[in-house]
């Protein structure tokens, strides 16, 4: 045993994923007695969870890992970029360990080489839920690891492995100790939610005696029912996504969906080889606004795909102008080191995929432009995130944190952290919208979901 409280660096890199790995290191390490520490200069050991899934997140990877190593000497590497352990001691080769993502067995074991646990486990010194890196009125509730896909431009079932989905039963215990401790909005995630429960089948698992299949839709449904918001992401365009949408209108799930679509042309899709290619995704979504009509839709693209010529570029453009998507995020192809997209012919030059990123950055700007102004006179339940100059920031079933814009409430500095309120929104801009506070009791978390009949009109 160590004789002092040892000290742990922890830098988190990436997506909510990763960011649940990390929260799980860092909870084991609190259960274990190691302090977490704030600065390079006074901790023992610094660990870095790093990203891989652009060019751009690797960059970042690697100018972390270098500066920890220039301002502390003493550094282990996780996460999705120790996969390519051999490449970064080759570069790193002071490094004190590498293990890879979703490791955490690993990443301890580590540890504890570089520097023994203070005690024994003990995890009643742990808050309910364990340490998180998010606001305490939200959290991310990862429910499965890795992909079965093979999407041409991702490496990430390479570094994560196929898809292993957790039991209902663990899922629900998890989300169940978040809402004791306080959590008012789950964020579901995974690599691929649609896909959640194929590896075992969809078989049912038992929660105090209830069979639950393990899908997503029974598994939506269920955590519907803890009364708090449950916000989807990473849902993968298949059929039965329509049984979600269902859910929303029924007010079980925020009306909010984030669809990874990445392309309109089926072509380019078939030579991404994203799954549910042949999906009429346009339809759908007038389907699906039909049925909910509060439903906010996310989504990410990808443009200068290898082979993406002109026209196909154009085609994508009208599709987000038809589609009206509220919330959208684009990337120019990153050609990451594994990829297999990287081998296609026809690359598109840098400049020009540079200049179609900035080209349908600006087309879906005034798409979201003109969906937030139909949203002035709206009435509707916001979370409150924290304080503003001039009153606080909140957001709406149809605001993600993060990733998306913002509800501004102004006038009013007396809400805290976690409340919900009653809001109608008076102004917006490109992305982000102006609230006052409606003096009226919020019911239940569920109004969420409910509307003025002017909004709705």
């Amino acid at each position: 045993m160590a004789d002092r409280e040892q000290r742990i660096g922890f830098v988190s890199l990436g997506c909510p994923k990763a960011l649940v790995d990390s929260e799980r290191i860092l909870s084991q390490l609190r259960a274990e007695g190691y302090a977490i520490c704030d600065n390079y200069a006074g901790a023992d050991l610094v660990v870095i969870n790093t990203c891989g899934f652009i060019q751009n997140a690797v960059d970042e990877s690697l100018e972390a890992i270098a500066e920890a190593l220039d301002e502390n000497g003493r550094v282990l590497v996780t996460g999705c970029l120790g996969s390519r352990a051999e490449e970064l001691r080759r570069r790193f080769p002071t490094l004190a360990a590498v293990t890879g993502p979703n490791s955490r067995e690993a990443v301890m074991e580590a540890i504890h080489d570089q520097l023994p646990p203070p005690h024994d486990p003990f995890y009643t010194v742990l808050p309910p839920g364990g340490i998180k890196l998010t606001p305490r009125h939200y959290a991310y509730l990862k429910i499965s690891e890795g992909c079965n896909h093979k999407c041409t431009f991702c490496v990430i079932p390479s570094m994560r492995g196929q898809l292993v989905s957790r039991s209902v039963s663990e899922i629900l215990a998890e989300a169940e100790a978040l809402v004791e401790a306080g959590v008012k909005e789950l964020l579901v995630i995974s690599q691929d939610t649609s896909a959640y429960g194929v590896d075992l089948r969809y078989q049912a698992d038992l929660k105090r005696g209830v069979p639950i299949r393990t899908h997503i839709t029974d598994l939506a449904r269920a955590l519907g029912e803890l009364g708090i918001w449950i916000r989807l992401h990473y849902v993968y365009p298949y059929p039965h996504v329509d049984e979600l949408v269902s859910l929303m209108a029924e007010g079980l799930v925020l009306p909010y969906l984030d669809v990874p679509l990445q392309h309109s042309s089926t072509r380019i899709l078939k030579l991404m080889k994203r799954p549910a290619s042949g999906e009429d995704n346009l339809s759908r979504i007038y389907r699906w606004r039909e049925e909910c009509p509060e439903l906010v839709i996310r989504s990410t693209f990808i443009v200068g795909f290898p082979g993406e010529t002109e026209q196909e570029f154009r085609e994508l453009l009208s599709f987000i102008r038809e589609a009206e998507l509220d919330r959208v995020g684009c990337f120019a192809y990153s050609p990451v080191d594994g990829a297999m997209a990287n081998n296609l012919p026809d690359p598109v030059p840098d400049q020009l995929r540079e200049e179609r990123l900035a080209e349908f950055m600006a087309v879906q700007q005034q798409v979201s432009a003109e969906r937030l102004q139909r949203r002035i006179g709206e009435h509707c339940t916001v979370l409150v995130d924290g304080p503003s100059d001039d009153g606080v920031i909140a957001r709406s079933a149809g605001e993600s944190p993060e990733v998306d814009g913002v509800v501004l409430v102004r006038g009013d500095q007396s809400l805290k952290s976690g409340d919900f309120v009653r809001v109608r929104i008076t102004d917006a801009d490109s992305y982000d919208l102006c609230a006052e506070r409606l003096q009226v009791p919020v019911a239940g978390v569920r109004e969420a979901t409910e509307t003025s009949e002017e909004a709705r009109r």
